[in-house]
């Protein structure tokens, strides 16, 4: 019977955990650590998740100073509002919720967020210094894909991982934390020809590329170990997993899966900034 890879049983684990870290930092320093979350524009969803990460925050006793610009704002006036952030003592992370408005240059925004507050990993020299092996904070979703496979006992060296997708906060990183992890990783995306060939070889099939059930069940070799980072209307992801599933010898289910574990990083990553900002060890 495949290993169902609980991402919500573990990031319920990981926040009693944070509660007590949380507890010690306000002993030794006298406030509790803080993400600052900005919301640019009135798109419902992106609404709903910066909540989302600020009832987290809360959960484990950390404050979310939520900071909401109009969809009119520009990128010189988004981007002074995360200088203002970075020269802030009392902020520990940084999270720009995207997509922004069309006028808005994300990728300008995001290498605005100082290195040491990118909590959720988007800039392109956090990404360098990952990619290259250095201990800085990852993309919240693949990082924290990579704290259910140690968690779970998953074996990654050695094996061939296939990451569909190339998103610079998903498919890129994720790619090479697993390079990094001695995966022999194969990324393809839209225009990679024979697909599902190269899917039929993968010890490893991780799912990104936002697209309802795309990836069928008998693309995936018996096995295989399946994440399905894609959410849909209807609680689908990116996998056919209801037939997968059957195949596989550990999966994300969809929900609980790597949801959970997105908002959980974020959050343990804002903890570990904190503690590196004030000179305590974990």
């Amino acid at each position: 019977m495949a290993i169902i890879l609980d991402g919500k049983s573990l990031a319920k684990n990981t926040e009693s955990a944070l509660s007590e870290r949380v507890g010690r930092f306000k002993e030794k320093t006298g406030r509790a650590p803080q993400l600052a979350t900005i919301l640019v524009g009135d798109d419902p969803s992106s609404a709903t998740y910066v909540k989302m990460k600020g009832n987290a925050c809360a959960r484990v006793g950390m404050l979310s100073v939520r900071i909401e610009m109009g969809k009119d704002t520009t990128t010189e006036q988004l981007v002074g509002k995360i200088n203002a952030l970075n020269a802030d003592p009392l902020i520990d992370g940084i999270l720009l919720q995207h997509p922004v408005p069309r006028q808005i240059d994300e990728r300008a925004a995001f290498e605005a967020i100082s290195i040491d507050k990118d909590v959720d990993g988007v800039t392109c020299l956090g990404f360098g210094l990952m990619s290259m092996g250095v201990d800085v904070y990852g993309s919240a979703t693949p990082a924290g894909i990579m704290r259910l496979f140690d968690h779970y006992n998953i074996e990654i060296e050695g094996k061939h991982a296939v990451v569909v997708g190339r998103s610079p906060i998903l498919g890129k990183p994720m790619a090479m934390m697993l390079l990094n992890r001695n995966a022999t990783v194969t990324t393809c995306h839209s225009k990679t020809r024979n697909l599902s060939e190269l899917i039929r070889q993968a010890d490893i099939v991780v799912g990104a590329l936002g697209k309802p059930e795309f990836i069928q069940s008998d693309w995936i070799k018996d096995g295989a170990v399946i994440i399905d980072a894609g959410y849909h209307p209807g609680g689908i992801g990116d996998i056919d997993l209801k037939a997968a599933s059957l195949k596989a010898s550990a999966y994300t289910p969809v929900p609980g899966g790597v949801g959970p574990m997105t908002i959980s990083t974020l959050i343990l990553q804002t903890m570990e900034a904190a503690e590196k900002s004030a000179g305590i060890k974990s």
